[in-house]
């Protein structure tokens, strides 16, 4: 069995550490004792992040990297070490996101797509193995609830989560058979109030959406310490994204009529595009955990809280189910 070391004895290395989901990780990490390796292509996002951890006492370390270049990704590992000695758990999570039928999406904007959220995995694995396996520790792939069931608007974000679990699952079992001391994790988030929706390039005519409800990114940064701490498989963030999987790929001829009919309305709003500027081909202008949910209101999950909290061992499966269905219910009514 891989022996993990508590989350205040570790070097935790996290890609798209500016904003969203990287950064909530980040904090939470380092207010929790980690030592924290933050990457992301933006040096000012990386620099108040920085600062914010120092302001608590926390410890950080700020590399400016683009995941798409292996090279760098491979100084991103080499600055890990020479800063805090090791790397003990290391997190792929940098991503970007377009809005817009697959047919009307350009080859190179698909590719720059893969660049960073496969390519950028791919690299990210390739430079942290080295280190983890002389050591043991724990990788951890952040995919989405779009690595299971595809999104509608959101193909090419799918097609890459896709192919993020299809190598995370081919690469654990590698391990395996090495018996090398590497857990490896995916986690697979539903929508999360991040400013994804302020980040990704938009080629609809109305500004883009996702179906509610929103989950918060501290329930994300909370799955993934706690990967880093116990080794899970698979790690779903969200009730709703738990049972959108499960119904999904049980019914998949049900799913796609429903997301053909719904998608048009739970995808795109009423409001006009407004022509932002977008991550794809360098840093996202918004360095904070949370981003624009068009008027829904985000909320905690309780799944993912009995998921990884205390009583994580000691709940029924039917009784987890239960607090699940009220969740979700509860999310509606509001």
């Amino acid at each position: 069995m891989i022996r993990l070391k508590p989350l205040a004895d570790q070097v935790i290395v996290i890609t798209g550490a500016s904003s969203g989901i990287g950064r909530a990780t980040a904090l939470m990490a380092a207010a929790r004792g980690a030592s924290v390796v933050a990457a992301a292509r933006g040096s000012e996002g990386l620099a108040s992040l920085v600062a914010e951890i120092a302001a608590v006492r926390g410890l950080a370390s700020a590399c400016v990297t683009d995941v798409s270049d292996a090279a760098a990704v491979d100084r991103l590992a080499t600055h890990a070490v020479e800063t805090f000695g090791r790397i003990d758990t290391w997190v792929n999570n940098a991503g970007v996101a377009i809005a817009g039928k697959l047919e009307d999406l350009s080859d190179e904007d698909a590719r720059r797509v893969f660049d960073i959220n496969f390519w950028g995995t791919v690299h990210g694995c390739k430079a942290a193995l080295p280190h983890l396996k002389a050591q043991g520790g724990v990788l951890i792939n952040v995919g989405s609830v779009a690595s299971d069931v595809a999104a509608p608007f959101m193909g090419l974000y799918s097609a890459s989560k896709h192919a993020i679990k299809g190598y995370t699952d081919a690469l654990r079992i590698e391990l395996m058979t090495d018996r090398a001391p590497v857990a490896v994790t995916l986690v697979k988030p539903a929508p999360i109030a991040t400013p994804i929706l302020e980040h990704q390039r938009n080629r609809m005519d109305r500004q883009a959406t996702m179906p509610p409800p929103f989950y918060r990114p501290d329930d994300v940064a909370r799955t993934i310490l706690h990967a880093a701490q116990n080794p899970e498989r698979d790690l779903y963030v969200g009730g709703a994204g738990v049972v959108g999987s499960l119904l999904g790929q049980a019914f998949p001829n049900v799913a796609d009529a429903a997301a053909a009919l719904l998608g048009p309305r739970l995808f795109r709003t009423s409001q006009p595009r407004d022509d932002r500027p977008d991550n794809l081909d360098g840093p996202g202008v918004k360095a904070s955990t949370d981003g624009s949910t068009h008027g829904h209101v985000s909320h905690p999950s309780i799944y993912t809280a009995l998921r990884t909290g205390p009583l994580r061992r000691v709940g029924s499966a039917g009784g987890l189910g239960r607090m699940l269905l009220q969740g979700i219910r509860g999310n509606q009514g509001r």
